[in-house]
């Protein structure tokens, strides 16, 4: 069954759901959220348009494989946590640098929203690897 009203919201629905995982990311490491539920927000925008338009431009609209994603996301997870050790310091510690940027001003990053960057493109990848793969199948 083909549903215009479905693709016409997946179509709109994929950016702002993309938007609103990257804040739910952003802003996990100060308060509730973080790369996890960021990662399942985002993963929703792609199983939507998955459902309205298949599989196959769902995957031309990621632009990457999800496997891919996986294996980025693991990296960078990993780099975060390594940081602290190649600097002779405690595994996972948590390190910092204040940053200007011109729209939002001094802003404080470190290590565990690079972490939390790594969880969400990893679940982003797991939760898009499993779906696509059912979708496939049916």
């Amino acid at each position: 069954m083909q549903s215009h009203i479905l693709k016409i919201a997946a179509r709109h629905l994929l950016l702002p759901f993309t938007i609103m995982s990257i804040i739910i990311l952003w802003r996990g490491h100060n308060q509730p959220g973080g790369g996890f539920i960021g990662g399942l927000v985002a993963a929703s925008a792609f199983i939507l348009y998955n459902v309205a338009y298949g599989v196959q431009d769902a995957k031309k609209i990621l632009r990457l494989d999800p496997r891919t994603l996986i294996g980025i996301g693991l990296a960078i997870a990993l780099f975060s946590a390594l940081l602290s050790v190649f600097l002779r310091m405690p595994f996972m510690t948590g390190m910092w640098v204040d940053v200007f940027l011109p729209l939002l001003g001094h802003q404080h990053f470190g290590t565990p929203l690079l972490f939390d960057t790594g969880v969400y493109l990893t679940v982003l990848g797991v939760i898009l690897t499993v779906v696509f793969t059912l979708s496939e199948e049916s």
